[in-house]
């Protein structure tokens, strides 16, 4: 938890840095899908405040949630197998550099991002349905970076997203270690700006 306080100190610094630059904050939401490396599906929901520290660099704080059913490692195949979710919360500093020029409302962007990672993965088994179980579980945590790269039009932004979360455990309902885990995956998102995030001839407004 400490170290999460540090990330959003941070931020909250480079924000107050440049708080006296006009029309420089802008506030986003993503929705998306994600893709597990190694097979599966999921869903994700980003919020990200960010700064305009140049007229083609952002600085922000990523805020992320996501969960998956995926592919898993199992220490020993359990008989009733069904399946595997997980789900995982991070808050990761963020950077993105914009290509457009002038004013134009067309920006593609390349950016990246390093971040803390809060990982839980269980196991699905048949003879037990006991949702009451799952005060047993223990999260994995983890620091870890993310790539990423897009275009913006007007308010909306779509984007590709890749985040190298380490592996971690796989637990059943009683908090066992059953195997591993594979953690990194692929974002897929539609985002748009809530506040901000029109350019103009040199910055948003």
């Amino acid at each position: 938890m400490k170290k999460i306080f540090i990330l959003v100190a941070f931020f909250a610094s480079v924000q107050l840095a440049f708080a006296q630059r006009a029309d420089s904050f802008r506030f986003q939401m993503d929705l998306g899908a994600a893709a597990p490396k190694g097979g599966g599906i999921g869903a994700l929901v980003n919020l990200e405040p960010q700064v305009l520290v140049k007229n083609n660099l952002a600085l922000g704080m990523r805020f992320a949630a996501v969960g998956m059913a995926k592919d898993v490692i199992y220490y020993e195949i359990p008989e009733d197998y069904e399946g595997e979710l997980s789900a995982n919360f991070s808050f990761s500093a963020t950077a993105n550099y914009y290509f457009n020029k002038g004013n134009s409302r067309i920006a593609p962007y390349v950016g990246g991002g390093f971040g803390y990672y809060t990982i839980s993965n269980l196991d699905v088994e048949g003879n037990n349905s006991d949702w009451e179980e799952l005060q047993e579980l223990r999260a994995s945590f983890a620091w870890a970076p993310m790539v990423r790269a897009g275009v913006e039009l007007g308010k909306f932004r779509l984007g590709l997203e890749y985040n190298f979360v380490p592996k971690s455990d796989l637990q059943n309902f009683d908090g066992d270690i059953v195997g591993e885990a594979t953690n990194q995956y692929f974002g897929f998102t539609l985002g748009y700006f809530v506040w901000g995030g029109k350019w103009g001839r040199n910055a948003w407004h």
